[in-house]
């Protein structure tokens, strides 16, 4: 058995690939490159090839078994991959495929999930019987690790959060969001992920910027960014409470873009004690320990 293991962040944007040290998690080998924009599903198969084949290559492996986190999840019906916003990948048996190519055993999971992994592995949750971990971001996702591994549920969407529906606020009857691309109304992502965070501050009168901006503003007390902050973290923390209550979870993980906001996990333990059952609540939030390294982490842990 190999010393290694290798795991691959397949995203809309990049592919990464980190072999890990079985034994202490130490990186190995590590290279990014960018998701092809062209040639479709066979392009982006290739591209996963080279890089498992570079890392061989510096490895001195040939067999290692390769885990891979996607935007979507392997349909326990059909095997196939479903609800991945790399729409390429959506009705193809993308774990079969890639282990012909390879040569080797390949486990597909939900990059969220991956994500809960690596943080309850060695990371921000290491060691808790149960973690929740949400990717704040360009999206909304979420993934569920119990016992250092990640449960999947009976349809493969366990930790879909992201497409449940958004807590309201009184501020909504007022200015409505308009419904998700999922065609589920309007649901967490639509109101928590940054593009969604920023039409909300537009919505409200803010002017037009990008989510890193009005946090900015926000720190800077201009009043208009203010409010959506204090609209976001009272969102943010209504829909945790929600989590609390159906998974109780040992520890919640935050990663993403906009878990870099130091006033999430100063404010939402405090907001979501009201809407939590139960006479204390010392639930921790913490942000990812591996940054926008977990993805690739947690695929490598998928071998462990």
């Amino acid at each position: 058995m190999s010393d290694a293991l290798l795991g691959v962040d397949l995203g809309g944007t990049k592919i990464e690939i980190a072999a890990l040290a079985r034994d202490d998690g130490r990186v190995l080998y590590r290279e990014r490159v960018a998701t092809p924009r062209t040639g479709g599903y066979d392009a982006i198969l290739a591209a996963v090839a080279v890089l498992v084949q570079r890392a061989d290559d510096v490895l001195g492996t040939r067999d290692t078994p390769v885990g891979l986190g996607i935007p979507g999840c392997l349909s326990p019906a059909t095997s196939l991959v479903k609800g991945a916003n790399s729409t390429t990948l959506n009705g193809r048996p993308l774990d079969r495929d890639l282990a012909r190519l390879l040569a080797r055993p390949v486990r597909v999971e939900n990059d969220a999930n991956c994500l809960a992994v690596s943080e309850a592995v060695d990371g921000a949750a290491a060691g808790a019987p149960m973690v929740f971990a949400a990717i704040l971001g360009t999206g909304v996702g979420a993934g569920i690790a119990i016992d250092g591994r990640a449960w999947a549920g009976a349809q493969g969407i366990a930790g879909e959060w992201g497409h449940n529906p958004a807590p309201r606020l009184e501020a909504d009857a007022v200015v409505v969001a308009p419904a998700c691309w999922c065609g589920r109304g309007t649901c967490n992502e639509t109101l928590l992920s940054g593009p969604g965070f920023a039409a909300d501050h537009a919505r409200h009168g803010g002017a037009a910027m990008d989510a890193a901006a009005i946090f900015a503003a926000a720190a800077d007390g201009v009043v208009a960014a203010r409010a959506s902050l204090d609209r976001y973290v009272e969102r943010l923390a209504r829909a945790l409470a929600q989590v609390i209550n159906l998974l109780d979870p040992d520890v919640i993980v935050l990663g993403g873009g906009l878990s870099n906001v130091d006033a999430l996990f100063d404010r939402v333990p405090v907001l979501w004690r009201p809407h939590v059952f139960s006479d204390v609540v010392t639930t921790p939030l913490r942000r990812a320990a591996h940054g926008d390294s977990s993805g690739v982490r947690g695929a490598a842990w998928l071998w462990r």
